[in-house]
C-alpha cells in the first residue's frame, strides 16, 4: 500500500499510529486486508458498506501554481499533517443506503439504479442522515471527512492533477466531456449519475474520487496559507460548506484533486443534481472496546473485491 512518498526525514506516523486503536471496531460484519490496505463491512439498516481504513500521514494539500485550470482559493500549496486515522466509506452514499436509513425516501433525480450515488441533498439533509445512522449503530460516530481528510483521501500519495495522473478522460470518470482538461480532446457527456464502482478505485481503495457527484466536506472554506498545519478544519460557524470531487455535470478542471467549491449548507441546488458525500466512521466505544480481537499481522482476512 502506497503510504510513504511523502514521509520523507520524518518518523510519522510509527508503525503503530498507522494501524486502527481498534480492530474489528464496532459494527463490522467482516474485515480484511487487500493491495489496498484494511477494510471493513457493516451492515447500515440491511445495506453492506464496505470502508477503508485511512492512515495517519502528511500530504501537500492544494494544487500547485502551474496546474493547469488551477483556481486562487488553492494555494499556496502547503504540507499538511493528519494525525489520526479514520474509517472511510469506500464510495458515496447511495441511493439504496440513504431509503434504508431514511425510510425509504429518496430526493434523487437520477433513480434508474439504487446503486447510483444519492443526490439533491443539502449538507443539512446529510447531517440528519449521519444521525440517524448513528443511532443505528451503537458505538460509532458517522461524520463526514474534513476537507482536508478528503483530500488527503483522494489523493492517495500522488501529487498529479487527478489521483491517477496529470490527464483525464471520460473513460476514468464521470463527468461533463464537452468540456476537456487542459485542451484536450472532447469526450462523451453522460448526462446523469452512473452506479458506485463504475471506475477502477484510487490506491487505497476509494472508488469516484473524481466526478459523478460532488461530495459534502464537514467544514467551511479555509484561507490556505504556506505554513504547515495540523488537522486542519475550516470555518464551521458560518452556513457555507466545502464540496469536493466534481461531477457527472461539470468540466473536467472540476475532478482535480485540490479544486473546491462552496455552497450554502441548507441549499440542494435542484437545478443541478450533482451534490452527494461519502462518510467516515469513528469510533466512540474504544475504551470498552479495548478486549475486542485485535488482528495480528500474520492472521489479517484476505478476502476478493
Amino acid at each position: 500500500m502506497k503510504r510513504d512518498a511523502l514521509a520523507v526525514g520524518t518518523p510519522f506516523p510509527s508503525e503503530d499510529e498507522r494501524r486502527p486503536p481498534v480492530l474489528p471496531p464496532a459494527g463490522a460484519l467482516a474485515w480484511g486486508d487487500d493491495a489496498c490496505g484494511l477494510w471493513i463491512d457493516v451492515d447500515l439498516a440491511g445495506v453492506v458498506q464496505r470502508f477503508r481504513w485511512i492512515e495517519p500521514g502528511e500530504f501537500m494539500m492544494g494544487s500547485p501554481d502551474d496546474e493547469p485550470e488551477r483556481e486562487k482559493d488553492e494555494g499556496p500549496r502547503h504540507r499538511v499533517r493528519l494525525t489520526t486515522g479514520f474509517w472511510l466509506a469506500d464510495t458515496a452514499c447511495t441511493q439504496a443506503l440513504w431509503r434504508a436509513v431514511m425510510g425509504g425516501k429518496n430526493p434523487s433525480r437520477f433513480q434508474e439504479d439504487e446503486r447510483n450515488p444519492v443526490e439533491n441533498v443539502s449538507w443539512d439533509e446529510v447531517s440528519g442522515f449521519l444521525r440517524r445512522l448513528a443511532s443505528l449503530v451503537p458505538g460509532i460516530v458517522a461524520e463526514l471527512p474534513t476537507e482536508a481528510e478528503w483530500e488527503y483521501a483522494c489523493r492517495a500519495c500522488s501529487e498529479t492533477p487527478f489521483h491517477f495522473g496529470a490527464t483525464i478522460t471520460p473513460e476514468r470518470a464521470n463527468y461533463d466531456g464537452n468540456y476537456p482538461y487542459a485542451g484536450g480532446s472532447k469526450g462523451k457527456n453522460r448526462k446523469t449519475t452512473v452506479p458506485v464502482k463504475s471506475f477502477p478505485p484510487n490506491d487505497w481503495g476509494l472508488y469516484e474520487m473524481h466526478g459523478n457527484v460532488w461530495e459534502w466536506c464537514a467544514d467551511g472554506m479555509r484561507t490556505y496559507d504556506d505554513t504547515e498545519q495540523e488537522n486542519p478544519r475550516g470555518p464551521e460557524g458560518d452556513a457555507l460548506r466545502i464540496a469536493r470531487g466534481g461531477s457527472w455535470n461539470c468540466g473536467a478542471g472540476g475532478l482535480r484533486s485540490a479544486c473546491r467549491d462552496v455552497r450554502f449548507c441548507d441549499l440542494r441546488f435542484e437545478s443541478l443534481y450533482d451534490r452527494g458525500f461519502r462518510f467516515a466512521l469513528r469510533s466512540t466505544r474504544q475504551e470498552q472496546e479495548a478486549g475486542a480481537t485485535r488482528l495480528p499481522e500474520a492472521s489479517r482476512v484476505t478476502r476478493p473485491e
